[in-house]
Formats: structure tokens, sequence, C-alpha cells
């Protein structure tokens, strides 16, 4: 589905001739948000997915967006596009069956004019412009870049009977975070070489399993997803500190 008032849109914005887009993944079934759609709840009067994508829009990495979302929330996620004036999206279009294929129909979206993409799951409003500049930054420099967090808890591999088997160094231990950023180039060799991509859970392992080296900068704890309803109680405390109401 292409928006055809988005593609008036046009961009002088480059850095050295190499174009970064957002690739927006918004197309999964919110399972555990006790039947309420994360994308579309409020967060003091905004939506979740309109926060994440006025995040992108004002970003001064990006040149172009691509939504893809769920195909029942093709006409909400148009709506909302116009309403909040995400002039950068030049395409919307419903998703796969699992995040892989959704990332990769996003990617494939992409053309010869763009060399790099930032990817990005939808249910995380609360990312930061310099959380954005230093993954994109980052993969300029290398290829490969995303952005994580130190884990605060002590984490334990277990055996399937709930016995503890090791534990693990908690200062070599990240939690992974998005936008993960790579040379397009490289992540549709990754692809090409997986085959089915639905065992990686997150882009950058799809990356890692080709051979490819990925670059982790500092994400930000207040960039967290909405995955269940405590979530949003979290996102919207972590506003009003902001100031914002």
């Amino acid at each position: 589905m292409k928006l055809a008032y988005a593609l008036e849109y046009e961009t002088e914005l480059e850095f050295a001739g190499e174009r970064m887009a957002a690739v927006i993944v918004a197309a999964g079934s919110s399972s555990r948000m006790q039947g309420m759609q994360k994308q579309q709840l409020p967060l003091l009067g905004v939506p979740v997915l309109a926060r994440t994508l006025l995040a992108f829009q004002s970003s001064e990495q990006v040149s172009k967006i691509v939504l893809v979302a769920r195909e029942g929330d093709l006409l909400w996620a148009q709506q909302l596009l116009e309403q909040y004036h995400i002039s950068k999206c030049t395409d919307l279009l419903a998703g796969g069956a699992s995040r892989s294929q959704s990332v990769a129909a996003g990617i494939a979206r992409l053309g010869s004019d763009t060399r790099y993409a930032l990817i990005h799951d939808g249910a995380r409003p609360l990312v930061s412009a310099a959380v954005i500049a230093r993954v994109a930054e980052a993969a300029r420099e290398t290829g490969a870049a995303a952005c994580a967090v130190k884990v605060k808890d002590t984490i334990k591999r277990v055996d399937p009977d709930g016995f503890v088997r090791q534990t693990l160094l908690r200062d070599d231990l990240v939690a992974m975070q998005t936008p993960q950023g790579f040379l397009l180039e490289n992540y549709r060799d990754a692809l090409a070489k997986a085959g089915d991509a639905s065992e990686f859970t997150d882009d950058c392992a799809l990356l890692e399993a080709a051979g490819y080296r990925v670059k982790i900068v500092a994400g930000d704890y207040k960039n967290i997803k909405i995955t269940t309803p405590e979530d949003i109680a979290v996102a919207t405390a972590y506003l009003r500190e902001e100031g914002q109401e």
C-alpha cells in the first residue's frame, strides 16, 4: 500500500550521499496486552505508535520512514500518519506472520537511494534523539550497530528441571534495545544466508550468524518496549518526569 500523499516528500538530508531510512515494525499481535492493541494505546493522549514515529520524524539522522503494521491496522495507521504529519513516511505496508518477515518486507521497500537502515520496534515510544543518533553514527562507522543497557539483575542459566547450571557474569551482559542499524548490503547478505530468519530473536543475531560484528552503543533505561499493561503506567511516569502532560 503506497501512500500517495507522502510521495511528495523530498529531503535534502544526506550524509555524504548516504541516506538512512527507518523501518518501524508495528505488526505484532499484542498478545500480552489483555485484549488491548498496544500501538493504539494513549500515552498522555498521544498513541504509542505516534510517539515512536514522531521521534524518527524529528531525527536529523533519518531521511525516510517505512511503517510496517498489522493488516487490520492499515487504515488507522494511515490516519495516524496524516494526523501527526509524519511526512517522512513513504511507505505503509502490512507485516508478515513473524517479526522477521515484517522487517524483511520493510527492507524490501528501500531502493538504491538508501544505503543504511535503522530497524525499530513501534512499541518503543520513548526512544530519544540521542539514542537514535548514536546507533546511526555507529552503523555508518561499522556497518552494524545497536543500542543496549547494562543488565542490573544477576542472570542464571537453569536446566529444564529448574536447577541452576551457571551464574553468568553480569559485567559481560547487556539487554538489547532498538533501534538497530545496518549497512543495507550487509543486512541483505545476512538474510540471504539465513534463508529462514524466524529463529533469530533480533536483527543483530541475524548479522552475527552471517559473520558480521555488531557494535553496541549506550541505550537508555527509559527506552522500554510496551509489552504488558504495566508498561503503559511506567512509560507515562517517565513522560511526566520529563515534564510532559
